[in-house]
């Protein structure tokens, strides 16, 4: 699958023809790929596979899909940002770029960018799997095939129904209907009913962990998008009691118990856990076992501001060490309730204080020509390392510090000085740095595009830490405490994290353990909401309030009302649908 997801994708791209335009109705009309000579059902299928991780026909951010830049509209950048940007784990340095001080503080509304153009990417593709599912022949031979297309389908209702509460719903390819309205419970149902189909019509679990069709999705990613639906199904249907919908998302959890396994044998230096971020994680079978579902990336032939370059770049700048990229974009940094979660205070955490050589040792600064010690900058990479090891700044330093192999931060003065906490955003040193994202090989083997800004990794969508942390949580909701705590202490195990008591769990433990393990992965938001602390009186966990930096706007955070606990359809889409007139989400 590895030739047909990169190799075979800008011939896809090009046979089919698919031009930029605005996706409202889900009424889009790509070219007739059957007018084409070279059109065939592998580039097809290539290209239904490849939205995942591009944004267009052509890298890294021209020739979009969509009118939107096609750096910025990619499936997964788009939706990372409203899932990730508003919470307690990351900010935005540029809070002058659009959408983005609305997406910081919570404040958005209907009009607001970023809101559309996750939106609108998400219908966008399902228009092209509904196109798929049109033009492939529902025939025992292609019945595979397009169960695979139909989970892709599934996946991108199941961010819809995450992000926005209640869909707009079409399964058909037609110009002459628009998409209907479904309420969350609606939307529950018929997911449900997708993955219990095609759930038996794709291949085995397990089936394409490795070899040539890694990344393609067999039967344990549709099972753990199924677990994954019931674990919030009570969020997006009030209906559903909450032991109905833990009891139904430990039930296909269960079915994936054993069959994967974490990524826990250390390499060159590289814990379990960090390799699971690194280049080579297509290629080593050690984080290969855990990965259930990636969106393949590659340095030389997935070109795109919108996936793995974004995680890489927007989380590096200049100066910083062992950088991995030739463009550091200086964008993302953590917030300190982040770095709140591996320490107990801020103060605990290494951090360089000065970016200023004074000491002579080893051949690092040379002596002035009075013979005295010469007092400047670190600019060279040797004397930044330098000053992040007086410090014990280095991300090594603060790993040993947090006794967790999951706190990937950078502390030191590479790029500038940092600070723990700010009092206001301004620049990408206003926080900690989050280096989890690595263009580096765990066998020490080089990139495919060394000195580039393109990396190798894959985005990991579902590993098996989720299928553990599901077990964790569903069974302590449902009173299985002694269980709850076989399964979190598996994913603390692995990071080298001291084991939990008994007495340690509660759902805050709970909570800030899905932080600390999928941090910068795309996810925080849905759990904030289902915890029921993203939004509201924010004292549903424990009874404590739950409140962030910048959370509202306040630099210590303070609560916002509950209606943003979705996001609202954009109006432009309302307007131009009437089946969604009427049923805007409340409060907007």
């Amino acid at each position: 699958m590895k030739h047909i997801l990169i190799k075979s994708i800008a011939v896809a791209a090009l046979t089919l023809g698919l031009t930029t335009g605005c996706s409202d109705e889900l009424n889009l009309s790509p070219i007739d790929p059957q007018s084409s000579s070279t059109y065939d059902e592998q580039s097809l299928l290539a290209k239904m596979y490849g939205m995942l991780g591009l944004s267009g026909q052509k890298g890294p951010d021209n020739s979009g899909d969509m009118s939107i830049d096609a750096g910025e509209s990619g499936f997964y950048r788009t939706t990372f940002n409203l899932e990730e940007l508003g919470t307690d784990e990351l900010i935005w340095a540029w809070q002058n770029d659009t959408g983005i001080p609305e997406v910081t503080t919570i404040s958005w509304n209907s009009s607001t960018g970023r809101v559309q153009w996750a939106y609108k990417r998400l219908m966008y593709d399902i228009t092209q799997y509904n196109f798929y599912l049109n033009e492939v022949e529902d025939n025992d031979a292609n019945k595979g095939v397009r169960a695979e297309i139909r989970f892709l389908r599934a996946l991108h209702y199941w961010y819809l129904l995450d992000l926005f509460h209640n869909c707009p719903f079409k399964t058909t390819f037609d110009t002459s209907t628009l998409p209907e309205y479904k309420t969350g419970a609606e939307m529950v149902k018929w997911l449900d009913a997708e993955l219990t189909e095609i759930e038996p019509q794709m291949a085995e679990i397990g089936a394409y962990n490795s070899g040539d069709n890694y990344g393609r999705a067999d039967r344990g990613a549709a099972i753990l998008l199924h677990a994954r639906l019931w674990l919030n199904a009570h969020v997006y249907d009030p209906s559903i009691t909450t032991q109905t919908a833990m009891t139904n998302a430990k039930k296909y959890a269960d079915e994936l118990i054993g069959k994967y396994s974490l990524s826990n044998t250390p390499e060159n230096g590289h814990s379990g856990y960090a390799q699971l971020f690194m280049a080579d994680n297509d290629e080593n079978s050690n984080a290969m076992k855990e990965i259930i579902f990636a969106i393949r990336q590659d340095g030389l032939h997935t070109m795109t501001n919108s996936c793995g370059m974004y995680l890489l770049n927007s989380f590096r700048k200049a100066g910083m060490p062992d950088m991995g990229t030739s463009n550091g974009w200086s964008c993302n940094l953590s917030r300190a309730a982040l770095v709140h979660k591996f320490f107990p205070t801020l103060d605990d955490c290494p951090l360089a204080e000065t970016d200023t050589i004074h000491i002579v040792e080893n051949g690092v600064v040379l002596k002035g020509k009075d013979g005295k010690d010469s007092a400047r900058t670190a600019s060279t990479s040797a004397e930044i390392k330098y000053v992040d090891q007086k410090y014990k700044a280095t991300t090594s330093d603060i790993l040993a510090k947090a006794g967790d192999d999951r706190a990937m931060f950078y502390g030191g003065c590479g790029g500038g000085l940092r600070k723990r906490k700010t009092d206001k955003i301004s620049t990408f040193t206003d926080g900690l740095s989050i280096v989890k994202w690595d263009n580096h090989r765990a066998d020490g083997q080089a990139v495919h595009n060394p000195g580039s800004d393109r990396p190798d990794f894959d985005v990991p969508l579902f590993r098996y830490a989720e299928v553990l942390m599901i077990e964790a949580e569903a069974n302590y909701r449902l009173g299985n405490t002694s269980e709850a705590l076989t399964y979190i202490n598996q994913i603390r195990d692995r990071a080298g994290a001291e084991e939990l008591k008994a007495s340690d769990l509660s759902l805050e433990t709970i909570l800030d353990e899905w932080c600390r393990e999928f941090y910068a992965e795309g996810r925080r938001r849905s759990d904030l909401v289902r915890f029921g602390v993203f939004a509201g009186n924010s004292r549903a966990l424990n009874g404590n309030m739950y409140v962030w930096d910048w959370k509202g706007g306040a630099a210590d955070g303070k609560v916002v009302d509950s209606h943003f606990n979705a996001y609202p359809f954009p109006a432009t889409e309302i307007q131009g649908n009437p089946n969604l007139k009427g049923h805007q989400n409340p409060g907007y």
